[in-house]
């Protein structure tokens, strides 16, 4: 026997029926809700999609949860559109719907729906136009117009006018946010040499060595603040511990702060719904990324800050063109087992190659049979610093970039993409020592040589070896190697590895490095048999090619101190210019001033 059901038809913008949902109970259960259900086949949208003409002549809407409170405000004139429950907003399907129409009133309900609404509201493209409206203990516009029919529409303009702008609410719960951050990480964010600690507290949680990577990873996923991202990829043979270093670096962040996948499919990066705006993209064990496409949406979104990608959908109307637009910036962590990555991808990113010697074997091995407990990491210090980054303004500026440059031997094309790189890497440094860092008549931070000494130490091999100006130490080692064993017919992959006391897989990464860059070439042209290795190119002599740091030391002292004040107070950033013991000014201004303040360093900077 058929249970009674409301049916209630979803209209499409040209007002034909998009969709069904039935109405099958009045309340909800112990075991959860089931009142609605929708009809088999049917894709959920927005409620009353016909009626978006008169709202965009009106120049605002109401944006509900479910169809009745729709239906009461249509009923006095009111444009509104209904939201098939709280959590059902879909940003690729519905926030288009919307443009044009300048004013979105939010009715934000006292209970978890409300919550659910302010959590996707938060990383939509409607917030800059969102009031969020509340109607107290009433909760919605249908509990509003029973309470008092005669009287609902004064009462619902009153709201309405009592309405509180987005970036009001969001300014301040942010401003919230950062305060409570800085209490928690203030220690941490006044050291000197914040990398030397993280190292240390990534020795306790367990790593053995890899500090470079892991340091070169970390301020990659700092530099994710900024305009421009840092992007790592971490070479090494399988079980090396590539994405172990990358798992433990990422437990010093708050989640918020990337997006992992252990594998992707070819369109994913266009169609995921998840926010990858100033985020970093971790994907594990990706051999090269599997295609061409996939690499070119890579490609893109490095390169362009952001995936745009043209599709061809097919609709109730027949074919029709989408755009895909999937905002950024967005950096990308990628661990891999493959030599080389797709080669317009390699030089967008940092290679790292993890140790694969014996004693680095021996030392992770005597690690695991450590059974003495570690004090636990405070990992909740190192979200906090970053909560506190986060929210102040992050804008960079580098006065001694111009002398660094012309002090780089120009001598590959490669450079181009590699000093951008390391620009941005020098300014992460800087931003995560902001407490402790100038700034100047701007507003900006000023990144000093310190950040360039530390930064350089970590790349400086990285970039030479990017450029063919050096060869990796593995590398000339291995090919020394093959010129002392090898006769007429060459030297085989196994007896290299008995010379350099590797195991084969080691040492038959470090032969294909070789092989790729001509410093060995194989006599063998059978399929199937042992290479026969010999000498190729010679190997060139190294050329140093980021200059030391006392080179830059004194080359731009007038022009570093011109318009930079004393170094600012940790706060620095806050929009209110000042501050208490605490940390943090209060507001001394309106609010609508204050967050527009706010919001407008935010456009400045990242």
């Amino acid at each position: 026997m058929n249970s009674p059901a409301v049916r209630v038809p979803y209209m499409a913008p040209d007002g034909t029926e998009a969709a069904v949902r039935f109405r099958v109970e009045l309340e909800k259960g112990d075991g959860g809700d089931r009142r609605f259900r929708w009809k088999s086949g049917a894709k959920p949208c927005l409620y009353g999609l016909e009626r978006l003409e008169e709202a965009r002549k009106a120049g605002s809407v109401l944006l509900v949860e479910g169809e009745s409170d729709a239906h009461t405000l249509w009923y006095h004139g009111i444009p509104a559109i209904g939201i098939p429950g709280a959590t059902n907003w879909n940003e690729v399907r519905d926030a288009g719907h919307l443009d044009g129409i300048d004013q979105i009133y939010v009715i934000v309900e006292p209970d978890k729906g409300g919550e659910a609404v302010s959590g996707w509201l938060a990383t939509s493209a409607i917030r800059d136009r969102a009031w969020l409206v509340d109607l107290g203990e009433l909760k919605d516009p249908s509990g509003l117009y029973l309470a008092d029919p005669d009287r609902f529409v004064e009462r619902l303009q009153g709201a309405l006018d009592a309405a509180e702008p987005w970036r009001v609410r969001a300014a301040e719960i942010e401003d919230a946010e950062r305060r409570e951050a800085w209490e928690a990480c203030q220690a941490l964010a006044r050291e000197g040499r914040i990398l030397d600690h993280f190292a240390r507290d990534l020795r306790r949680s367990g790593l053995v060595g890899e500090e470079r990577a892991a340091k070169l990873v970390y301020l990659a996923v700092v530099s994710r603040l900024l305009d421009k991202i840092a992007s790592v990829a971490l070479k090494g043979p399988s079980s090396g511990g590539k994405s172990i270093v990358v798992e433990r670096v990422l437990s010093f962040f708050p989640a918020s702060a990337f997006h992992e996948l252990s594998a992707m499919s070819e369109h994913a990066l266009a169609y995921s719904e998840e926010p990858l705006e100033h985020r970093m993209l971790v994907l594990y064990e990706a051999a090269g990324l599997s295609s061409d496409f996939q690499s070119y949406l890579v490609r893109s979104m490095l390169s362009e800050g952001r995936v745009r990608y043209e599709t061809v959908e097919k609709t109730a109307e027949g074919l029709r063109a989408r755009l895909i637009e999937r905002e950024g910036p967005t950096g990308l962590i990628v661990t891999t087992t493959a030599v080389r990555l797709h080669p317009e991808n390699e030089t967008r990113l940092l290679s790292v190659t993890i140790t694969d010697t014996r004693e680095q074997t021996s030392a992770v091995l005597a690690a695991l049979a450590e059974e003495e407990e570690e004090s636990p990491v405070d990992l909740g210090r190192w979200h906090a610093l970053q909560r506190w980054l986060a929210g102040g303004a992050n804008k960079v500026t580098i006065p001694f970039a111009r002398d660094l440059a012309e002090a780089i031997p120009p001598v590959a094309v490669r450079l181009r993409r590699d000093f951008g790189s390391l620009l941005t890497l020098i300014r992460a440094h800087a931003l995560l020592h902001q407490a402790s860092r100038s700034r100047d008549d701007k507003g900006r931070l000023v990144a000093s040589l310190d950040d360039y000494e530390v930064v350089r130490a970590l790349v400086a091999d990285l970039v030479a070896e990017g450029v063919e100006a050096t060869v990796k130490p593995t590398v000339r080692e291995t090919v020394e190697a093959v010129a002392e064993l090898a006769g007429e017919n060459g030297v085989t992959e196994a007896a290299i590895a008995r010379k350099l006391t590797l195991d084969k897989s080691a040492a038959k990464r470090r032969v294909d490095q070789a092989l790729l860059a001509g410093f060995l070439r194989n006599l063998e042209d059978r399929k199937g048999r042992p290479a026969r290795l010999v000498p190729g190119d010679p190997l060139p002599e190294d050329l140093q090619i980021l200059p030391e740091v006392e080179k830059l030391r004194g080359c731009t002292v007038a022009r570093d101190s011109e318009g930079v004040t004393d170094p600012p107070a940790p706060w620095a950033g806050h929009p209110n210019g000042s501050a208490p013991d605490d940390g943090f000014a209060e507001a001394t201004e309106e609010q609508l001033d204050l967050a527009d303040r706010l919001y407008a360093e935010r456009e400045d900077g990242p």
